[in-house]
Protein backbone atom coordinates (compact mmCIF):
# COMPACT_ATOMS: atom_id res chain seq x y z
CA UNK A 1 0.00 0.00 0.00
CA UNK A 2 1.33 3.42 -0.91
CA UNK A 3 1.54 6.33 1.49
CA UNK A 4 -1.82 7.85 2.40
CA UNK A 5 -3.13 10.73 4.49
CA UNK A 6 -5.49 10.33 7.42
CA UNK A 7 -8.06 13.14 7.21
CA UNK A 8 -10.07 14.07 10.29
CA UNK A 9 -13.03 16.43 10.05
CA UNK A 10 -14.04 18.55 13.05
CA UNK A 11 -17.38 19.91 11.87
CA UNK A 12 -18.83 21.88 14.79
CA UNK A 13 -16.68 22.71 17.82
CA UNK A 14 -17.90 24.63 20.86
CA UNK A 15 -16.92 28.18 19.97
CA UNK A 16 -18.95 29.41 16.98
CA UNK A 17 -22.61 30.33 17.37
CA UNK A 18 -25.17 29.07 14.86
CA UNK A 19 -26.58 32.59 14.60
CA UNK A 20 -23.17 33.82 13.42
CA UNK A 21 -22.33 30.79 11.26
CA UNK A 22 -25.55 29.46 9.68
CA UNK A 23 -23.71 26.63 7.88
CA UNK A 24 -22.51 25.13 11.17
CA UNK A 25 -24.00 21.64 11.73
CA UNK A 26 -25.58 21.66 15.21
CA UNK A 27 -28.51 19.23 15.05
CA UNK A 28 -28.05 15.47 14.89
CA UNK A 29 -29.50 15.36 11.37
CA UNK A 30 -27.14 18.11 10.24
CA UNK A 31 -24.16 16.35 11.80
CA UNK A 32 -25.02 12.99 10.22
CA UNK A 33 -25.48 14.56 6.78
CA UNK A 34 -22.18 16.40 7.17
CA UNK A 35 -20.40 13.22 8.21
CA UNK A 36 -21.73 11.32 5.19
CA UNK A 37 -20.60 14.07 2.82
CA UNK A 38 -17.17 14.29 4.40
CA UNK A 39 -16.68 10.52 4.36
CA UNK A 40 -17.44 10.49 0.63
CA UNK A 41 -14.88 13.29 0.15
CA UNK A 42 -12.08 11.40 1.91
CA UNK A 43 -12.42 11.84 5.69
CA UNK A 44 -11.76 8.79 7.89
CA UNK A 45 -12.36 10.31 11.36
CA UNK A 46 -15.05 12.66 12.64
CA UNK A 47 -14.17 14.71 15.74
CA UNK A 48 -17.47 15.44 17.46
CA UNK A 49 -18.82 18.23 19.63
CA UNK A 50 -22.59 18.32 20.11
CA UNK A 51 -25.16 21.04 20.79
CA UNK A 52 -28.48 21.17 22.65
CA UNK A 53 -31.89 22.20 21.28
CA UNK A 54 -30.81 25.85 21.51
CA UNK A 55 -27.57 25.13 19.60
CA UNK A 56 -25.47 25.62 22.74
CA UNK A 57 -22.53 23.29 23.48
CA UNK A 58 -23.47 20.35 25.69
CA UNK A 59 -22.01 17.11 27.04
CA UNK A 60 -25.41 15.56 27.72
CA UNK A 61 -24.78 11.77 28.05
CA UNK A 62 -27.94 10.69 26.24
CA UNK A 63 -27.28 13.02 23.32
CA UNK A 64 -23.71 11.77 23.09
CA UNK A 65 -24.85 8.14 22.98
CA UNK A 66 -27.46 8.93 20.34
CA UNK A 67 -24.85 10.77 18.28
CA UNK A 68 -22.34 7.93 18.40
CA UNK A 69 -25.05 5.43 17.48
CA UNK A 70 -26.32 7.52 14.55
CA UNK A 71 -22.85 8.09 13.12
CA UNK A 72 -22.07 4.37 13.35
CA UNK A 73 -25.33 3.41 11.66
CA UNK A 74 -24.94 5.83 8.75
CA UNK A 75 -21.17 6.03 8.12
CA UNK A 76 -18.00 4.01 8.36
CA UNK A 77 -16.14 6.88 9.99
CA UNK A 78 -14.10 6.51 13.17
CA UNK A 79 -16.11 8.39 15.80
CA UNK A 80 -13.93 10.55 18.03
CA UNK A 81 -15.66 12.45 20.83
CA UNK A 82 -14.19 15.61 22.29
CA UNK A 83 -13.44 15.43 26.01
CA UNK A 84 -12.64 19.13 25.92
CA UNK A 85 -16.21 20.25 25.46
CA UNK A 86 -16.54 23.96 26.10
CA UNK A 87 -13.98 25.71 28.32
CA UNK A 88 -16.61 25.98 31.07
CA UNK A 89 -17.46 22.25 31.28
CA UNK A 90 -16.57 20.56 34.61
CA UNK A 91 -14.08 17.71 34.73
CA UNK A 92 -16.64 15.09 35.76
CA UNK A 93 -18.80 15.81 32.71
CA UNK A 94 -15.76 15.56 30.46
CA UNK A 95 -14.83 12.17 31.94
CA UNK A 96 -18.38 10.86 31.40
CA UNK A 97 -18.03 11.44 27.65
CA UNK A 98 -16.36 8.03 27.40
CA UNK A 99 -19.53 6.32 28.62
CA UNK A 100 -20.95 6.91 25.12
CA UNK A 101 -18.44 4.29 23.87
CA UNK A 102 -16.75 6.24 21.07
CA UNK A 103 -13.97 4.70 18.99
CA UNK A 104 -11.63 7.51 20.00
CA UNK A 105 -11.54 10.59 22.18
CA UNK A 106 -9.40 13.68 22.39
CA UNK A 107 -7.00 13.99 25.32
CA UNK A 108 -5.38 17.40 25.72
CA UNK A 109 -1.98 17.28 27.40
CA UNK A 110 -2.06 20.47 29.44
CA UNK A 111 -3.71 23.77 30.24
CA UNK A 112 -3.58 26.54 27.64
CA UNK A 113 -4.79 30.11 27.27
CA UNK A 114 -7.59 29.88 24.71
CA UNK A 115 -8.21 33.38 23.40
CA UNK A 116 -9.72 35.24 26.36
CA UNK A 117 -10.45 31.98 28.21
CA UNK A 118 -8.40 29.24 29.85
CA UNK A 119 -8.74 25.61 28.71
CA UNK A 120 -8.01 23.68 31.91
CA UNK A 121 -6.29 20.29 31.77
CA UNK A 122 -4.31 19.76 34.99
CA UNK A 123 -2.07 16.73 35.39
CA UNK A 124 -4.46 14.86 37.69
CA UNK A 125 -7.29 15.17 35.16
CA UNK A 126 -5.05 14.04 32.30
CA UNK A 127 -4.06 10.92 34.22
CA UNK A 128 -7.61 10.08 35.26
CA UNK A 129 -8.88 10.51 31.70
CA UNK A 130 -5.99 8.47 30.31
CA UNK A 131 -6.55 5.56 32.68
CA UNK A 132 -10.26 5.67 31.87
CA UNK A 133 -9.56 5.42 28.12
CA UNK A 134 -7.57 2.25 28.76
CA UNK A 135 -10.22 0.72 31.00
CA UNK A 136 -12.96 1.37 28.43
CA UNK A 137 -10.78 0.48 25.41
CA UNK A 138 -11.09 3.88 23.77
CA UNK A 139 -8.14 5.11 21.68
CA UNK A 140 -7.00 8.60 22.71
CA UNK A 141 -5.77 11.22 20.29
CA UNK A 142 -3.32 13.42 22.18
CA UNK A 143 -4.11 17.06 21.42
CA UNK A 144 -1.07 19.30 21.74
CA UNK A 145 -1.42 23.07 21.80
CA UNK A 146 2.19 23.95 22.58
CA UNK A 147 5.64 22.39 22.98
CA UNK A 148 5.30 22.09 26.74
CA UNK A 149 2.35 19.78 26.23
CA UNK A 150 4.58 17.44 24.23
CA UNK A 151 6.81 17.18 27.32
CA UNK A 152 3.70 16.36 29.36
CA UNK A 153 2.80 13.64 26.83
CA UNK A 154 6.24 12.04 27.31
CA UNK A 155 5.71 12.14 31.07
CA UNK A 156 2.27 10.54 30.72
CA UNK A 157 3.57 7.70 28.56
CA UNK A 158 6.64 7.15 30.75
CA UNK A 159 4.56 6.85 33.91
CA UNK A 160 1.40 5.16 32.60
CA UNK A 161 2.42 3.20 29.52
CA UNK A 162 1.07 3.05 25.99
CA UNK A 163 -2.56 3.82 25.21
CA UNK A 164 -5.22 1.26 24.40
CA UNK A 165 -4.43 -0.05 20.92
CA UNK A 166 -0.70 0.31 21.51
CA UNK A 167 -0.15 3.23 19.13
CA UNK A 168 0.45 6.91 19.93
CA UNK A 169 -1.36 9.35 17.63
CA UNK A 170 -1.22 13.10 18.19
CA UNK A 171 -2.86 16.20 16.79
CA UNK A 172 -0.87 19.44 16.74
CA UNK A 173 -3.39 22.23 17.29
CA UNK A 174 -1.73 25.36 15.92
CA UNK A 175 -2.70 29.00 15.71
CA UNK A 176 -4.86 29.24 18.86
CA UNK A 177 -4.25 32.60 20.57
CA UNK A 178 -2.26 31.45 23.59
CA UNK A 179 -0.87 28.31 21.97
CA UNK A 180 1.89 27.62 19.46
CA UNK A 181 1.83 29.60 16.21
CA UNK A 182 0.68 28.00 12.99
CA UNK A 183 3.84 28.12 10.91
CA UNK A 184 6.21 25.60 9.35
CA UNK A 185 9.12 26.29 11.71
CA UNK A 186 7.01 25.55 14.79
CA UNK A 187 5.46 22.48 13.20
CA UNK A 188 8.89 20.99 12.49
CA UNK A 189 10.02 21.68 16.07
CA UNK A 190 6.88 20.03 17.44
CA UNK A 191 7.21 16.96 15.23
CA UNK A 192 10.86 16.48 16.21
CA UNK A 193 9.83 16.46 19.89
CA UNK A 194 7.12 13.79 19.55
CA UNK A 195 7.58 10.29 20.98
CA UNK A 196 9.41 7.90 18.71
CA UNK A 197 7.01 5.98 16.47
CA UNK A 198 4.08 8.36 17.00
CA UNK A 199 1.94 9.42 14.07
CA UNK A 200 0.50 12.92 13.96
CA UNK A 201 -1.93 15.21 12.27
CA UNK A 202 -1.98 18.99 12.34
CA UNK A 203 -4.77 21.51 12.71
CA UNK A 204 -4.39 25.14 11.66
CA UNK A 205 -6.89 27.42 13.39
CA UNK A 206 -8.31 30.41 11.54
CA UNK A 207 -5.97 32.02 9.04
CA UNK A 208 -3.27 29.40 9.74
CA UNK A 209 -5.42 26.65 8.18
CA UNK A 210 -3.69 26.56 4.81
CA UNK A 211 -0.10 27.16 5.98
CA UNK A 212 -0.42 24.33 8.50
CA UNK A 213 -2.10 22.01 6.00
CA UNK A 214 0.69 22.50 3.46
CA UNK A 215 3.45 22.25 6.08
CA UNK A 216 1.95 19.04 7.50
CA UNK A 217 1.81 17.39 4.09
CA UNK A 218 5.38 18.40 3.28
CA UNK A 219 6.55 16.95 6.61
CA UNK A 220 4.75 13.64 6.10
CA UNK A 221 1.91 14.26 8.55
CA UNK A 222 -1.85 13.84 8.49
CA UNK A 223 -4.58 16.49 8.48
CA UNK A 224 -7.50 17.77 10.53
CA UNK A 225 -9.85 20.29 8.97
CA UNK A 226 -13.36 21.53 9.68
CA UNK A 227 -15.57 24.38 10.79
CA UNK A 228 -14.52 23.92 14.40
CA UNK A 229 -11.17 25.34 13.34
CA UNK A 230 -12.04 27.80 10.58
CA UNK A 231 -15.23 29.30 9.21
CA UNK A 232 -13.52 31.15 6.35
CA UNK A 233 -12.65 29.33 3.14
CA UNK A 234 -10.79 32.26 1.60
CA UNK A 235 -10.49 35.96 2.32
CA UNK A 236 -14.00 37.39 2.34
CA UNK A 237 -15.65 34.02 1.61
CA UNK A 238 -17.23 31.96 4.41
CA UNK A 239 -17.13 28.17 4.43
CA UNK A 240 -20.40 26.93 2.90
CA UNK A 241 -20.10 23.38 4.26
CA UNK A 242 -17.51 21.21 5.98
CA UNK A 243 -17.21 19.06 2.89
CA UNK A 244 -15.48 21.97 1.11
CA UNK A 245 -12.65 21.81 3.63
CA UNK A 246 -12.35 18.03 3.35
CA UNK A 247 -12.34 18.20 -0.44
CA UNK A 248 -9.57 20.80 -0.37
CA UNK A 249 -7.52 18.68 2.04
CA UNK A 250 -8.07 15.56 -0.07
CA UNK A 251 -7.03 17.41 -3.23
CA UNK A 252 -3.85 18.69 -1.57
CA UNK A 253 -3.03 15.24 -0.18
CA UNK A 254 -3.53 13.66 -3.59
CA UNK A 255 -1.31 16.32 -5.18
CA UNK A 256 1.34 15.40 -2.59
CA UNK A 257 0.97 11.76 -3.78
CA UNK A 258 -0.47 10.74 -0.43
CA UNK A 259 -4.19 10.40 -1.14
CA UNK A 260 -6.83 10.06 1.60
CA UNK A 261 -6.53 7.02 3.84
CA UNK A 262 -9.59 4.73 3.87
CA UNK A 263 -11.30 4.39 7.24
CA UNK A 264 -10.46 0.67 7.40
CA UNK A 265 -6.76 1.41 7.09
CA UNK A 266 -7.09 4.15 9.70
CA UNK A 267 -8.70 1.70 12.14
CA UNK A 268 -5.77 -0.68 11.69
CA UNK A 269 -3.20 2.10 12.11
CA UNK A 270 -4.77 3.48 15.27
CA UNK A 271 -5.70 0.16 16.90
CA UNK A 272 -9.43 0.89 16.97
CA UNK A 273 -11.61 -1.72 18.64
CA UNK A 274 -14.47 -3.21 16.62
CA UNK A 275 -17.73 -2.20 18.35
Amino acid sequence: MGATTLITVAPTGAESAKADVPALPVTLDELVQTAKECEAAGAAVVHVHIRDDDARPTLDPARLRDTVRALRETTGLIVQLSTGGAVTDPYEDRLRVLDAEPDMCSLTCGTVNFGDDVFMNPWSFMVELYERTKALEVVPEFELFDLGQIAALHRLLDRHGLPYGGHVHCDLVMGVPGGMPGDARTLVAAVEALPEGATWSATGVGRTTLPVLLAALSAGGHLRVGMEDTVTFAKGRPVRANVELVERAATAATLAQRPPMPAGDARALLGIKSR
